[in-house]
């Protein structure tokens, strides 16, 4: 019998951080029927996720939700995790000058620093 363990340590805001970067879809169909015959039929479509998650799959936006803000801006830029503290950053920002978290500088960028 195989037995499931957990790969590592984490705590409830690695989960909740993850379910927000990546989303979760839940889907569910409910029906009532009696001798063969649906009375009552629910389909229920729950999306759980960060705004920028949803823009960047093209989920839809509550109403009312401005879309012209300068915060969506942010959103569609595409963002990489820094190899050092695993933070994401904005993909170009991370090659042209590094991690602005930790200071991580990528290798090509240090000999051209040191001169070498």
């Amino acid at each position: 019998m195989t037995e499931f363990r957990p790969t590592g340590d984490r705590t409830l805001i690695d989960v909740v951080e993850r379910i927000l970067d990546k989303g979760i879809v839940l889907n569910a169909d409910i029906s009532i029927s009696v001798a063969g015959t649906e009375l009552l039929g629910i389909t229920i479509r729950a999306t759980l996720s960060s705004f920028e998650t949803a823009a960047k799959y093209g989920m839809g936006m509550p109403s009312g939700t401005d879309m012209s803000a300068p915060g969506w801006e942010e959103a569609y830029k595409k963002k990489a995790r820094c190899p050092d503290c695993e933070n994401l950053v904005e993909e170009q920002l991370l090659i042209d000058e590094g991690c602005p978290i930790c200071g991580w500088v990528r290798e090509q960028k240090r000999k051209v620093r040191s001169g070498q």
